[in-house]
């Protein structure tokens, strides 16, 4: 009769498989939020409007940098693109080593900061998008969209791939979350 030792818990081929592949939707949804502020940046630092009034001579500009929360918003959406680029490497490594766990809540407390900045740039703008398309009565601010359509249109549509990024980074953390926790309760040996 074979003397059997203590069983050793194996990593079941499924679980080895779901963990490699949600690490691979990481390095994706950190791909398309790249592509998110890095679209969101440029959009709203290129865009700008000109309109003539009665006559050729006196001009009226619209630009981003005009308005300070759009300046901020350029910045942080180029400061997150540039942190999501440099934590690509981090996210490769964690699809060739499933066991990272010291990496991944790393990753966790940068992803949470970068989201918070990354939410309070966008609202910043998002205030100032429906202050120019609303404007506001009570302050005597009227809405600027009506006379610059194409501005509008580029500060709104930059809104779109931030508020995005803001929604995938969550999506990041969650996942992080889960493998950490799917680690410590010995899914992964």
């Amino acid at each position: 009769m074979k003397e059997e030792g203590p069983i050793e818990p194996r990593e079941a081929p499924k679980e080895k498989g779901m963990i490699k592949g949600i690490s691979i939707l990481d390095l994706v949804l950190r791909m398309v939020a790249i592509v998110g502020t890095l679209g969101s940046a440029v959009a709203m630092g290129t865009t700008n409007e000109t309109l003539p009034f009665s006559t050729q001579t006196v001009l009226f500009q619209a630009q981003y940098d005009d308005i300070s929360a759009f300046r901020v918003f350029v910045i942080v959406n180029a400061v997150v693109c540039g942190y999501l680029a440099l934590t690509l490497p981090m996210s490769i490594y964690h699809v060739i080593r499933i066991k990272a766990a010291k990496s991944r809540a790393l990753l966790i407390f940068l992803d949470s900061i970068m989201q918070g900045v990354l939410a309070a740039g966008a609202s910043a703008a998002a205030a100032i998008v429906y202050l120019a398309h609303k404007g506001n009565a009570s302050a005597n601010w009227s809405a600027i969209c009506q006379q610059y359509q194409n501005f509008c249109e580029r500060i709104t549509g930059s809104l779109i791939g931030s508020f995005a990024a803001v929604l995938i980074l969550v999506l990041l953390i969650t996942l992080s979350g889960a493998m950490l926790s799917m680690r410590r309760h010995g899914f992964e040996q």
